[in-house]
């Protein structure tokens, strides 16, 4: 590959340089070679790179149309794509241009949604959990990333955003008989606290009517997400807005109490019975730091006793300089016991550990992110200005990023992947369950079972299996075998276990199969070759 060096020494050569005829099917196969890792395809198939064009003097210019301006690898994408073709003996040099696909709302969205490309459902089953700190912050993370991004306020009933966010402007405008959002740093924002002082009081459909309203008098525009900031519950209000918006995806907020897992599992199938995989799971109030401290005690008359008695059986030494020399002594112990562990953070779990290890395992969420107990979340909340706008470098800010990166990477997925999930049927006659799809094999029902590992079945703490293998007997079968989202299958056994399993645990159980079928053939082989003729 050619340096910038080279083609300084050699600029008359690369200009003069002729361009072949097929120079676009070079160009296009040295770029097949980038695999976008979340939709598991090269750019080229994809559909990405547009508008390829070579001028006279050899330099290529190319448009990436990726599936979000927020790609968190983007910048990735075009220095490998200026690699590859600044690498053909025929260019001069590479300009990439990113752009993003236009949003397509589903035909049936509320008129002033017909410019969305995605709705995200931030949700929790309970109040005071952190659902809308971390739903505004998720927004301004997101529109830090370059996409356009707006905030819905669905909580009649006690609206926070307009004390979370200060707007710029709060006087509330009119496009034709539309709302125009209200505007923050380029984040659109909508909430009935804006428009109503106080919260609402109305029943159910009356506030589902309300939203519904909200929803298509609000003149959005272009967006590539809507941040959907759900009221608590799993009730009719809930249900409703999934089903209205055609929501895309959801995060779930919870706290790492135990009694919380009951609440994520019962967001998890509330979203499910509509179709909306669950994307992320958020702890808030994870964890407390504090700086370590050496809780060490020391009894310094003690200490300075033992000094003085060790310099006066030497020789030489006054009183005097060994109560001097002690005292310097005491006050370095002082200082080191003092400064043991300074600077050093400890995680202290109020809540306990939290549930990152069974959603993984459960559930098949495997993008579950901890946010710690911190004032300034709390204060920059009360005062108007989102955590991650005051606070950018904050290592919670990070957090907040990461899961933006998340958002937008899974959602690509599931607008733009062509990869199906695994389809599983039971063949009563041959008594195995069939797995067809992107993975295809055969599953013994009983060997299935046995790889439960929901709370029944494995202790959670230590990963020790409970279920005893032996107690499943051959001849069980599955009475219903429906997917739950995306992301896992459930499965109602005949002897009355129901059981969850992520489509990892499928994908591993079957490649862990095809294995030992092949050292199995090849130990047969080898047991051939060696029997005597």
């Amino acid at each position: 590959r050619r340096t910038a060096s080279d083609d300084e020494n050699n600029n008359d050569d690369v200009a003069s340089a002729k361009v072949p005829s097929d120079w676009q099917s070079q160009i296009l196969s040295g770029l097949s070679v980038i695999i976008d890792p979340d939709l598991d395809a090269d750019i080229v198939s994809l559909g990405f790179v547009q508008n390829l064009q070579i001028d006279d003097s050899g330099i290529v210019s190319i448009d990436l149309c990726l599936t979000t301006p927020a790609c968190p690898i983007k910048d990735l994408f075009v220095q490998q794509c200026q690699d590859i073709i600044n690498g053909l003996e025929f260019t001069r040099g590479a300009q990439v241009t990113l752009t993003a696909q236009q949003n397509e709302a589903p035909t049936a969205a509320p008129l002033g949604m017909s410019q969305i490309g995605a709705v995200i459902a931030v949700s929790s089953c309970k109040g005071g959990v952190g659902k809308s700190t971390t739903a505004v912050n998720l927004a301004f993370a997101l529109q830090g990333m370059g996409a356009k991004v707006g905030i819905f306020d669905a909580d009649v009933y006690g609206p926070s955003l307009p004390t979370m966010v200060a707007v710029e402007d709060d006087k509330v405008r009119f496009v034709g008989r539309q709302i125009a959002p209200l505007k923050r740093g380029g984040v659109s924002l909508m909430s009935f606290g804006y428009v109503n002082e106080g919260s609402a009081v109305m029943r159910g459909p009356m506030v589902t009517q309300l939203l519904d309203q909200f929803l298509s008098l609000t003149n959005w525009g272009p967006l590539d997400y809507l941040i959907l900031d759900m009221p608590p519950g799993t009730g009719d209000i809930q249900l409703t807005l999934s089903q209205r918006l055609n929501i895309t995806a959801a995060v779930i907020v919870t706290t790492p109490q135990e009694l919380s897992f009951v609440d994520v599992e019962r967001g998890v199938e509330m979203f499910d019975t509509v179709n909306v995989p669950c994307i992320a799971v958020v702890e808030n109030m994870a964890y407390f730091e504090k700086e370590k401290s050496a809780n060490v005690e020391v009894d310094y008359e003690t200490l300075r006793d033992k000094f003085l008695q060790v310099l006066k059986e030497r020789d030489g030494i006054s009183d005097e300089a060994a109560a001097d020399v002690v005292n310097s002594l005491i006050d370095t112990v002082q200082e080191n016991v003092q400064n043991a562990g300074k600077g050093e953070m400890e995680e202290i779990r109020i809540f306990g550990q939290g549930h990152k290890r069974r959603l993984s395992e459960q559930w098949g969420i495997e993008h579950t992110f901890s946010v710690p107990l911190v004032s300034t979340i709390a204060k920059n909340g009360d005062s108007g200005t989102p955590f991650i706008l005051d606070n950018p470098s904050s290592p919670q800010a990070d957090t907040y990023k990461e899961l933006a990166k998340t958002v937008a990477r899974e959602t690509s997925k599931i607008l733009f992947s062509k990869t199906s999930r695994p389809n599983l049927s039971y063949l009563s006659e041959a008594h195995v369950i069939q797995v067809d799809g992107m993975d295809q094999g055969t599953l013994a029902p009983a060997e299935l079972r046995r790889e439960c590992r929901c709370a029944a079945c494995v202790e959670e703490l230590t990963g020790k299996q409970i279920l005893n293998p032996e107690s499943i007997p051959e001849s069980i079968r599955p009475m219903s075998m429906s997917p739950t989202g995306n992301y896992a299958v459930s499965v109602d056994w005949s002897d009355g276990h129901k059981s969850l399993y992520p489509y990892r645990q499928i994908r591993s159980m079957l490649a862990s199969k095809v294995t030992n079928d092949e050292v199995l053939d090849g130990n047969m082989e080898k047991e051939k070759e060696t029997v005597p003729l």
